[in-house]
């Protein structure tokens, strides 16, 4: 990879300090198929901190690092095939920090433009930076798989997270009638999204299905959160339903599932980044996302609190502990 100058950048060197280290490091140059993006936003996501403490092994991080799975930021220049970007252009995607690709955790990053959409007018590129992970798991899930559309009842569990927070919006504005489990302290923002909002600490999931279902189960549910609360999504889905889960690493009983005869699905955003396969439908997905920002269908939530390089270890922290209002942001 040629390289014009050096730019500023975050690395992590081993998995037991899991500390990031500021550092010069070679600016890129894109090659005849990529974007060279100077990065405005780096989107922080659980990943991301499991990533750095070596809890995700499935990345496949090569070390040392440049962590920062999303990103915002406005294009610089572009390789000789590229006809999608021209230098100006405000662009956001999923697009490194596993597999050994560099992450947006630096000034700039030269990415797949297969991987890159078009910013929202309406969103500043710190909002646009907290979308394309979440929204990518939420759509792959919900649309590509599910199918889901209007008339159907969806529940989603954990709506007031990251990811469900994007797919209580996009169920709603599929038509669908939209349930979301989360925390009584989150109720008013569920609300706002256009869900049903039901706590999940007071209320259990056969009581969710008897009360809002009548007993028939829902015809899409959707688990971001995994471990048990997959074994209630079996539970909570209808007859010939559709179980979707971003988290579905455990072992789980198929026998709820299959009486009703239902269908399970699993995502795993981080596919065509490790394979190079599919990248392509990663930038449509994100393109009807832009749509949908610019229709006011959709708005991420970001958590109010401001991140720098300097303080990328505190905004992983507060994603490790659960602290985040949906989605934090680093600013560059």
């Amino acid at each position: 990879m040629k390289a014009s100058s050096t730019m500023r950048a975050l690395i992590v060197d081993d998995f037991q300090t899991a500390l990031f280290r500021q550092g010069e490091i070679l600016r890129p140059e894109p090659d005849t198929n990529q974007v060279l993006v100077r990065i405005k936003a780096s989107g922080v996501n659980p990943l991301d901190s499991k990533i750095r403490t070596g809890k995700a092994p499935h990345a496949k991080p090569v070390l040392p690092a440049v962590l920062g799975t999303d990103l915002a930021g406005i294009v610089e220049s572009v390789g000789r095939n590229v006809t999608a970007f021209q230098a100006g252009d405000k662009v956001y995607g999923l697009t490194g920090g596993v597999g050994g690709l560099q992450g947006s955790l630096a000034e700039f990053a030269a990415v797949d433009a297969d991987l890159l959409a078009k910013a929202p007018v309406n969103l500043t590129l710190r909002e646009a930076a907290a979308l394309p992970l979440v929204f990518l798991t939420a759509w792959e899930g919900l649309v590509d798989r599910a199918n889901v559309r209007q008339g159907q009842t969806v529940l989603v569990l954990g709506g007031a997270g990251g990811v469900g927070h994007v797919a209580v919006q996009i169920a709603k504005a599929r038509g669908a009638t939209v349930f979301a489990t989360a925390s009584a302290a989150k109720h008013d923002l569920v609300q706002q999204l256009g869900a049903v909002p039901i706590d999940y600490r007071t209320t259990s999931i056969e009581q969710i299905v008897q009360r809002f279902t009548e007993g028939q189960g829902f015809d899409v549910v959707y688990d971001t959160v995994g471990s048990a609360t997959l074994d209630d999504a079996f539970q909570a889905v209808c007859r010939y339903g559709h179980v979707v889960s971003s988290y579905g690493w455990g072992t789980h009983s198929l026998m709820p599932l299959s009486r009703k005869g239902a269908t399970y699905s699993g995502v795993f955003v981080l596919l065509p980044l490790l394979t190079g396969i599919g990248r392509a439908h990663h930038g449509e997905i994100l393109r009807q996302a832009t749509q949908l920002v610019e229709a006011n269908l959709l708005r991420p939530v970001v958590d109010p609190r401001r991140f720098t390089l300097d303080t990328a270890l505190a905004a992983h922290e507060a994603a490790e502990q659960g602290t985040a209002v949906s989605k934090i942001v680093i600013d560059l």
